[in-house]
């Protein structure tokens, strides 16, 4: 279903207390120029990342995307990045959509996500007449930035003859935004399409359907091994919020300003600085490959480390005990991971039981309850194993250990040597001990995953 945003005729600003929220107004419209030379149409599907509730004066909450004149007076939560600290301090970038960056180089189209330390927008660069994802970082990440831009140099630098390679995100360029009270760092990348968070809200059934899973994952593994075995790097935040499509079907981006010209992003007007909405691209008529993303948390594999690392419920066992790890946690959490897309829900959730929400305790009672009790020798290894298990591997935790279940048990859709095969597959990823995981290159030779072929080419 298309949604209608604030129509581009509208000549009045919807007030309200302490801000606006406005359409640009016709007659403000050659004070916003979009520099394009290419043509074409393409069917619009417009969405956002971020939904507006608003209330109208009988308290029936509407959204934005709904909302008429006729609801009354709005009463709006916090848009998108305002809803962190560093908005109210000061230190988001006033990025406007029109702005031109680093020497005339790059001009803002649109705004496409935010974060607690960034806002992406869509740029073309004026000079290769090519379009660009802006990474602006708040003013005291500029550090941050700079890291992920020479762990995207390793990467992209490693061996691009590797067929991982393409599936591995990369930056083209990073540069300074001058600002009194100090500078903002902005990365420069090509655009991507959905992520498969964004894929399987857009799914009905909220899953993947299996041909899906097994292309999507030939294509993460191919990057993971490129990862592992090229860069010496290991990512440790491997979730479908970072998985990404490549973009092959430039008509999403001539759509993407089309209809930024034609339904400008709803916006709001906070202390001098301009919030606006994000907006989604279309739906492409051929999906790209898929590319991880997201190098924040990335480390390398040559260097013993024990500190926390991971999502949470797809923290690996050595990380949980507080052991060394290196390339196999992420291995483990690709396992838990597909486990979420595929079976439409987690595989472990560590909600401990008192109500504190997740803990390790609570994670790791739920790993033995599927796996087994863990190797004793896993166990001499870790600093917090004493927390959870006795000397001779007895759990102590104040956790109830559920017996009876198993993997076989909680796998919904498959049925005969199919789901045996891929519970082997997941097997191969969820071992306790990291040396006991496959590979990622030996995880591309799993026959469940060769079976059929791929919707992702």
């Amino acid at each position: 279903m298309s949604r209608h945003f604030f129509s581009t005729t509208a000549r009045s600003l919807f007030r309200v207390i302490g801000f606006q929220i406005e359409a640009i107004p016709d007659s403000h419209r050659d004070g916003f120029k979009i520099f394009t030379s290419r043509g074409g149409s393409a069917e619009q599907k417009l969405g956002t990342i971020s939904e507006v509730m608003i209330k109208s004066r009988n308290g029936n909450p509407v959204h934005l995307s709904h909302y008429s004149p006729d609801d009354g007076e709005m009463v709006i939560s916090l848009l998108e990045e305002e809803q962190f600290d560093d908005f109210k301090a000061g230190d988001y970038y006033p990025v406007n959509i029109g702005d031109i960056f680093a020497s005339n180089k790059y001009q803002v189209l649109g705004k496409l996500g935010f974060g607690s330390t960034s806002t992406v927008w869509l740029a073309r660069n004026l000079y290769d007449d090519d379009y660009v994802a802006l990474k602006v970082f708040t003013r005291h990440h500029g550090e941050t930035c700079k890291n992920e831009f020479r762990t995207y140099e390793t990467i992209d630098k490693a061996n691009p003859s590797h067929p991982g390679h393409p599936h591995i995100r990369t930056a083209l360029n990073f540069f300074t935004l001058d600002r009194p009270g100090g500078d903002h760092q902005c990365l420069v990348q090509r655009p991507m399409w959905d992520s498969w968070k964004d894929l399987l809200r857009r799914n009905p059934s909220q899953r993947f359907s299996e041909t899906l899973l097994k292309g999507g994952l030939q294509h993460l593994l191919r990057g993971l091994d490129y990862l592992h075995t090229e860069c010496k790097l290991v990512h440790t935040d491997i979730k479908a919020d970072n998985i990404l499509h490549a973009i092959v079907d430039q008509g999403i981006f001539e759509a993407f300003v089309k209809e930024e010209m034609e339904r400008p992003s709803p916006r709001k007007h906070v202390n001098s600085a301009t919030v606006y909405m994000s907006r989604r691209f279309g739906l492409p008529k051929d999906f790209g490959r898929i590319v991880l993303s997201d190098v924040g948390s990335t480390v390398r594999g040559d260097v013993k480390r024990n500190h926390d690392a991971q999502p949470n419920v797809y923290r690996s066992p050595e990380v949980m005990v507080k052991a060394e790890w290196s390339y196999p946690v992420d291995i483990w959490n690709v396992g838990a991971m597909i486990w979420d897309v595929f079976q439409g829900r987690h595989l472990f959730h560590g909600e401990d039981p008192t109500g504190k929400g997740y803990t390790t305790r609570a994670h790791l009672a739920e790993v033995i309850e599927l796996l087994g009790p863990p190797p004793l020798d896993l166990l001499q290894r870790g600093v917090r194993s004493k927390e959870f298990f006795s000397e001779d591997g007895k759990w102590i935790a104040d956790v109830p250990i559920t017996h009876g279940n198993s993997l076989e048990k909680e796998e919904r859709f498959l049925t005969g040597e199919n789901k045996d095969m891929f519970l082997n597959l997941v097997r191969g990823m969820l071992a306790w001990r990291p040396e006991d995981r496959k590979t990622a290159r030996e995880l591309l030779e799993d026959p469940w995953l060769n079976t059929i072929n791929s919707d992702i080419s």
